[in-house]
């Protein structure tokens, strides 16, 4: 699937280790290997929202640079393959998204399926995982802290939120991050908005932090909020500082029991 000249399937920049956690972002890159020839779409589509998180890499980057934490990032396109879905969910390798056909996810045999979730899905979890085990040499639950962006406009819907906390059993992060964002003046916060951190359908959360009981949230933050430097550094700066007063807490970093 990854020829010599593709990149990696994922990769890790390592900043420091200010607190036991580590940031992740699934939808970083847009890219898609050569052998699928951008999976018959423009290059314009591939700019779109429907193949990446826009701005999310970069934000998650500056998050992880202020917060002197690692970061990992999936090196693909979630239309190649979804990293933050069960491989047997129907979204994890879609054939239309918001309203574009996918040409060349169409009708894929069982094999080729096979072939991505190997290439790409597996070693960036390995990895994930891999690095949260690391953690546990000095505590008993590393944190998780998963970077995403949201669309403005998703078919009709207007999405007011400046950003959103995704979150289901856990509280341990999410409300105290809740609280401090909306703390902050000018901006909307939404509470499991746009999407919702109780969706069965979310892989990555479920899968490393939460069926452990480790702490964890999902960050979104809405695209044109992200679309120059500056706008990256403010958002990891109002993102940065309720982050620190929760990480710097060493009560948070134990399993919570009834995770399961």
């Amino acid at each position: 699937m990854l020829g010599a000249s593709d990149s990696p399937a994922c990769s890790l920049e390592q900043f420091g280790q200010s607190y036991p956690a580590l940031v992740v972002c699934d939808h970083a890159s847009n890219a898609v290997p050569h052998r699928l020839a951008n999976l018959g779409l423009s290059s314009a589509d591939l700019q779109r929202h429907i193949a990446w998180d826009i701005g999310a890499a970069s934000l998650a980057r500056r998050l992880a640079q202020r917060l002197r934490l690692p970061w990992l990032r999936c090196g693909y396109s979630r239309l190649v393959i979804d990293c933050n879905r069960h491989l047997t969910d129907p979204s994890s390798i879609l054939a239309v998204s918001d309203s574009q056909l996918i040409p060349g996810n169409q009708q894929l045999a069982v094999a080729e399926r096979a072939a991505r979730a190997r290439a790409i899905f597996t070693p960036y979890h390995l990895a994930i995982d891999a690095e949260l085990q690391r953690l546990t040499d000095d505590v008993s639950a590393p944190a998780l802290i998963a970077i995403h962006s949201f669309t403005p406009v998703l078919g009709a819907e207007q999405r007011p939120w400046h950003c959103g906390i995704l979150w289901d059993r856990d509280p341990r992060i999410a409300i105290a991050l809740l609280a401090g964002l909306r703390a902050q003046a000018g901006i909307l916060v939404g509470d499991n908005e746009p999407y919702s951190g109780r969706d069965p359908s979310d892989y990555t959360i479920s899968e490393h932090a939460e069926r452990r009981g480790w702490p964890h949230v999902c960050i979104e933050v809405r695209q044109d909020l992200l679309q120059s430097a500056q706008g990256v550094d403010d958002w990891a700066e109002r993102l940065a500082g309720p982050l620190a007063d929760i990480l710097t807490n060493n009560k948070i970093y134990q399993p919570m029991v009834d995770a399961a």
